[in-house]
This record gives structure tokens, sequence and C-alpha cells, in this order.
């Protein structure tokens, strides 16, 4: 699937409001890892949701500026920022360690700050058990940056053993349905902030 060019605001691809820009996070950088393979089963299942736009961001292909120049609230733009800036929700794709989420999705947090506001965004997480402390740790960080975690995040267990001779994650019948509901929600929500956002912003 081809990456659409980055969007700069809200509406900025369509005035009419009918598509909505969803952004795709695969938060793994490490040399050997399964998450772009499970990022792209998410972007297969988004690409099945009417009227939605997708973008993706694998963050082993970025580079953050130096957190010596980071602040409260952010610091100097990022080459993402127009794209975590267009996006109206948010798919994270995260592996757990150890009890936790990777530093790389903190830092890609840490580095934006109004770009993510009053935004959705679910949780594809995974690990041994299922990645479930990492979802639960990013929802206290989603909410002190006024975004909405959706209530269907998805904790995959030992998904490595779901791959195919291809390489390509292969889930069952009941992940992949629980990935559609989580992406229906994610939708929801993503209509009707983006409608407040635009018609009855609130000022923090």
């Amino acid at each position: 699937m081809t990456t659409p060019t980055p969007a700069r605001s809200d509406r900025s691809t369509d005035p009419t409001g009918t598509r909505r820009r969803v952004l795709v996070i695969s938060s793994s950088v490490r040399a050997e890892r399964i998450g772009p393979a499970i990022a792209h089963w998410v972007v297969a299942a988004l690409d099945a949701v009417e009227g939605v736009e997708l973008d993706l961001i694998d963050l082993a292909e970025i580079t953050l500026p130096d957190d010596a120049l980071l602040s409260p609230g952010g610091g100097p733009r990022s080459e993402v920022a127009d794209r975590i800036e267009a996006a109206e929700a948010f798919v994270f794709v995260t592996p757990e360690y150890n009890h936790s989420y990777p530093a790389s999705v903190k830092r890609l947090i840490d580095w934006h700050y109004g770009q993510w506001m009053f935004k959705p965004a679910t949780v594809v997480a995974y690990g041994v058990q299922g990645g479930h402390a990492a979802i639960e740790h990013l929802r206290g960080v989603f909410a002190e940056l006024h975004m909405v975690t959706t209530r269907r995040c998805l904790g995959l267990a030992v998904p490595w053993n779901a791959f195919d001779d291809a390489d390509q994650y292969v889930p069952d019948d009941s992940t992949a349905q629980a990935l559609r509901g989580a992406l229906a929600e994610l939708d929801w929500w993503a209509g009707v902030l983006t409608d407040a956002r635009i018609h009855r912003p609130f000022t923090t």
C-alpha cells in the first residue's frame, strides 16, 4: 500500500469532512522486529473502512531532534509534526518491553503536544502476555494530552506464532474481528471529536 502524501491540518485534503485521516504508528525500532508486519495488518483492516485516509509512520525510519532541545509542550518542530497534526485519529502498534511501552513511543509523544490534543487513539500491543501493561500505561499518558483512548484496544499474545511462510501476520478470525471492533470505535470517536474541534473548540 502506498502511504499518502502528508496533509497539513484537519480537512486540508477534504473540506467536506467526509474522509477521516488515520495515522498508524509502528513503534518498535529493534533490528529484529515484527512490529511492521503487525502495522501492515492494521493498515489492511483500515483500508476496508469506508472514508478513511491512511498514513503510516515507522519510528525506525524517522529522526527526532536531540532531547537536549526538548521543553515542556514539545520543542523544535519535528519532521513528522505536520503528519501528526493532520491526523484525526491514531493507532499505536507497540510491543511491551519490561511491563510497559518502549522509549521510542514516549519520545514521539513528548516531542509533540498540540498535535495530539482532543483526538482519539487506540493501541494494538503485543508481547508474551498480550501487551496489556503497555496499553494501560499509554492510557494515562494519552489522558494527560487530552486524548481519548478507545475502550476497545487490542492485546496480541505471542503474535510471532501467527506468521505465515511469507512473514505476514495472519491471526485467527476472532483476533481479526476484535481489530475491526476497535477500529470501528476509533472511527466513531474521530467523527465526534473532529466535529467538536471545528465547531466547539475547547480552550485549554
